[in-house]
């Protein structure tokens, strides 16, 4: 099923007398483990008859995230480990390989993979499924390399509470006011969903935790929202729109629209309209791309760099070639000439027709085409607040805080995991929650290293 790449002929045997090297089963080769893949594979592994295909999922993680709740990991509202998914342990049909697929050759039917450890494997099929996801769409802004941070994985939520809680320990620890100033200013760029619910719901967490700090008060902190356009959270459209930024903005948060970026160096904000100022802390949350995996296939792009998908979610021009979500340019049947947006609400279906498809194709049946009109959007906007616009309802406030909630709980996968982020939210009603940086856990050896250069020393 697989081969080494630039090994020694004895590696080579032992590799060729692994599982099922003479493949007489179909073998359904997934990668990504996300939204797409996981589900995709989840799908696959229930409808399946027994020996009817084998699957492989392949990504750097063990693990899918639940992305809309990275904002309550990061504010303290969730426990990290409750809103990721354990790949081996919903997956039980499926062989899970950590790596990351660094090529695809469609028309040998082989991928490269780059394990964890050890050297570059290459692993046949006979169906492909691509689903590798989106990477943070940056710009070659001074000094944004050196010091922002993106927010779509778990461990950037963990790095923010930590981050965010630590520089309020270091304000209250110092008399410098520049040093205070500094370290209290937080700046995200992007007024999407990811900038506006994490800027929403790290600002709620700071001002709880002053209580604990009686050197500073709110007035102490700047939080300031940098966004191109002139307008935020365009999907749960402009009344809703308006009405966050006035919230944000009578929360004191300094929200600038029409406003760019320009310069980070040395964490000294440079905008266009001609602000600058010093900021401890700079998320980066302007958009999304395909993957770069994307641009080492031989799989037709747009000039966006998406997979070109048909409504099948079949790759355009290759039937045993499938893909979803955001790395595949996926037309939307219910918009002619547009394609599904690039969010979890079309992947989760996506994948499921998707498996369908494949199931179809296996046994020689027709295939049935991609079509979902838009629900709506939701948002949270910190502890009972909230914007939602769902099948043409406007909500705000508490209801559209609770709708948040409970939407996405009901598409959390898995019973354990709806149960124990239950548990963290009806926790919360009777505890305050923790407040307390735990940034030491970046740097695991820092005291060990220390103790060890005291003794060279001595």
């Amino acid at each position: 099923m697989y081969s080494q790449v630039e090994q020694s002929s004895e590696e080579s045997i032992a590799v060729a007398t692994s599982p099922n090297p003479s493949r007489t089963t179909p073998h359904i080769l997934i990668v990504g483990g996300g939204y797409v893949g996981m589900y995709t594979a989840l799908r696959l592994q229930r409808r399946l008859r027994s020996n009817e295909a084998t699957i492989t999922v392949v990504d750097p993680q063990s693990f899918m995230t639940y992305q809309p709740f990275l904002p309550e990991v990061a504010a303290g509202h969730l426990e990290a480990r409750h809103v990721v998914v354990p790949l081996r342990r919903v997956l039980p049909k499926a062989r899970v390989l950590n790596g990351r697929v660094v090529s695809v050759d469609h028309a040998h039917h082989v991928a490269t993979v780059r394990p964890a450890s050890g050297p570059a494997t290459e692993i046949s099929y006979d169906y492909l499924v691509m689903a590798p996801g989106s990477v943070s769409r940056t710009l070659p802004i001074p000094g944004l390399a050196e010091h922002g941070i993106g927010f779509k994985n778990i461990a950037e939520a963990i790095h923010l509470r930590n981050h965010v809680l630590g520089r309020l320990d270091a304000a209250a620890s110092t008399d410098d006011e520049a040093v205070r100033r500094r370290a209290l200013t937080f700046v995200f760029v992007g007024g999407g969903f990811a900038g506006v619910e994490a800027l929403a719901e790290l600002e709620d967490m700071a001002r709880g935790a002053l209580k604990y700090h009686p050197e500073l008060g709110p007035q102490d902190m700047r939080w300031v929202l940098v966004e191109a356009s002139d307008r935020i959270l365009p999907e749960v459209g402009d009344r809703m729109g308006r009405y966050t930024v006035e919230e944000l903005r009578r929360r004191g948060i300094d929200v600038r629209l029409n406003t760019r970026l320009t310069s980070a160096v040395d964490r000294r904000i440079v905008l266009d309209d001609g602000t600058e100022f010093e900021a401890g802390t700079l998320v980066w949350t302007a958009g999304v791309k395909p993957n770069p995996l994307n641009r080492s296939t031989d799989l037709p792009l747009d000039r966006q760099g998406r997979i070109v998908a048909t409504e099948y979610l079949t790759v355009e021009g290759a039937d045993d070639a499938f893909v979803a979500g955001d790395c595949g340019a996926v037309p939307d049947l219910t918009r002619p000439g547009e394609y599904c947006a690039p969010n979890a609400q079309h992947a989760v279906r996506q994948a499921k027709r998707l498996a369908d498809n494949i199931v179809a194709t296996l046994r020689g049946k027709e295939r049935k085409a991609y079509r979902h009109s838009y629900a709506g959007s939701v948002a949270s906007l910190g502890l009972y607040r909230g914007v939602a616009h769902v099948y043409g309802v406007k909500l705000r406030g508490f209801a559209a805080w609770f709708m948040h909630r409970t939407y996405h709980l009901s598409r959390v996968p898995t019973v354990n995991r709806k149960v124990r982020v239950v548990a963290d939210w009806t926790l919360a009603l009777f505890f305050r929650r923790e407040t307390v940086a735990l940034g030491g856990i970046e740097r695991p050896r820092a005291e060990f290293e220390l103790a060890s250069g005291q003794d060279r020393a001595a």
